[in-house]
């Protein structure tokens, strides 16, 4: 295995780093554990552990701080971060040329994505775009909002998927699709057979909530307040960072709950969750898919982006109604 070879990876002479032992470093520094860095990079913990410790002890440096399993950049880890990240960009800049040159497309697809609705979305847009370039890599990691924000604006990620239109002079965001929230409730709920409420009607009942800071409560939030209903005067019962648990909740008659269309799909065609129209509110929000003007794209990420453009419309009704559409399992069943 060329990572845990050193003698292959280094000269020691003149201490030439190899590129695969900087995928390793920046592996190590963006999951600031080496474990989570050994599972992206398919290797064992022990191989990441020593390539790090070669790289340090190669050049009589420690590049990070040990807290247990936990780590995190030393100030000369910190400094050197931005430059192996330009060292990797380069080199699949480089690889990216070569492929072009002979007509092909391949490499890593990264994309940050901070969406229920995406999670379920971008496997079916990726394995289409996967069968005209089987040679590209997709992986697509969850992170929030925020941190979708943080490394687009930093170029730690090429391209991110959110919830939020991310107002910068340096970013270009342009729009998905439309993910509608739903209020489901347990199949046994008074609502459940009428289907209908007011908004109004919520404040009797417990309710299952995501976190503040995620799209689908500041999306309900907002429609609720055009009704005088604020945060304090929900019965919050529960609050969950994981719209599936929260789906298993209502279904356990824990309480009702906002959920992305997507995620309620399942559950209302099976008929263990009901939805319930909120008189006069109409929940939707619109999820964007954005990247950092400055940083250069490799041409696998450059005809995703295209491609992603042109597929709009049909994420919007038939890829999109192919995922919340279980009545053909239903009827087998």
């Amino acid at each position: 295995m060329p990572y845990s070879n050193h003698k292959h990876l280094w000269n020691t002479e003149r201490k030439l780093i190899e590129l695969s032992i900087l995928r390793v470093f920046l592996a190590a520094a963006e999951e600031k554990n080496f474990s989570s860095a050994a599972k992206r990079l398919h290797l064992s913990q022990s191989a990441v552990s020593q390539n790090i410790q070669a790289m340090e002890k190669v050049y009589g440096v420690d590049l990070f701080i040990r807290h247990g399993r936990a780590v995190e950049l030393s100030e000369v880890g910190l400094a050197i971060l931005p430059m192996a990240r330009d060292v990797l960009r380069a080199a699949r800049l480089l690889d990216d040329g070569f492929q072009e040159i002979n007509h092909q497309v391949g490499g890593e697809l990264l994309i940050g994505c901070s969406t229920s609705a995406g999670k379920y979305l971008l496997p079916v847009l990726l394995s289409t775009f996967q069968r005209d370039y089987p040679a590209v890599h997709p992986r697509v990691k969850v992170m929030g909002r925020e941190g979708i924000y943080e490394r687009l604006l930093n170029q730690n990620i090429p391209i991110g998927v959110s919830s939020k239109y991310f107002e910068h002079r340096e970013l270009e965001s342009m729009p998905l699709f439309e993910d509608h929230i739903y209020l489901i409730v347990p199949a046994n709920h008074p609502w459940a057979s009428y289907g209908k409420a007011t908004p109004e009607d919520l404040l009797d009942q417990r309710i299952i909530m995501r976190e503040e800071t995620s799209g689908t409560c500041e999306a309900v939030m907002q429609g609720l307040k055009g009704f005088g209903i604020t945060p304090d005067r929900l019965n919050t019962t529960m609050e969950l960072g994981n719209p599936e648990a929260i789906e298993m909740a209502v279904e356990r008659g824990v309480g009702i709950a906002f959920v992305s269309e997507m995620v309620a799909a399942r559950g209302l065609a099976f008929g263990r969750v009901k939805k319930v129209e909120l008189q006069g509110l109409d929940l939707k929000r619109t999820v964007y898919i954005a990247r950092h003007i400055s940083h250069p794209l490799t041409r696998a990420q450059t005809l995703f982006w295209e491609f992603a453009r042109s597929q709009r419309e049909k994420l919007n009704t038939e890829i999109w109604g192919s995922l919340v559409n279980f009545e053909g399992i239903v009827s087998f069943a």
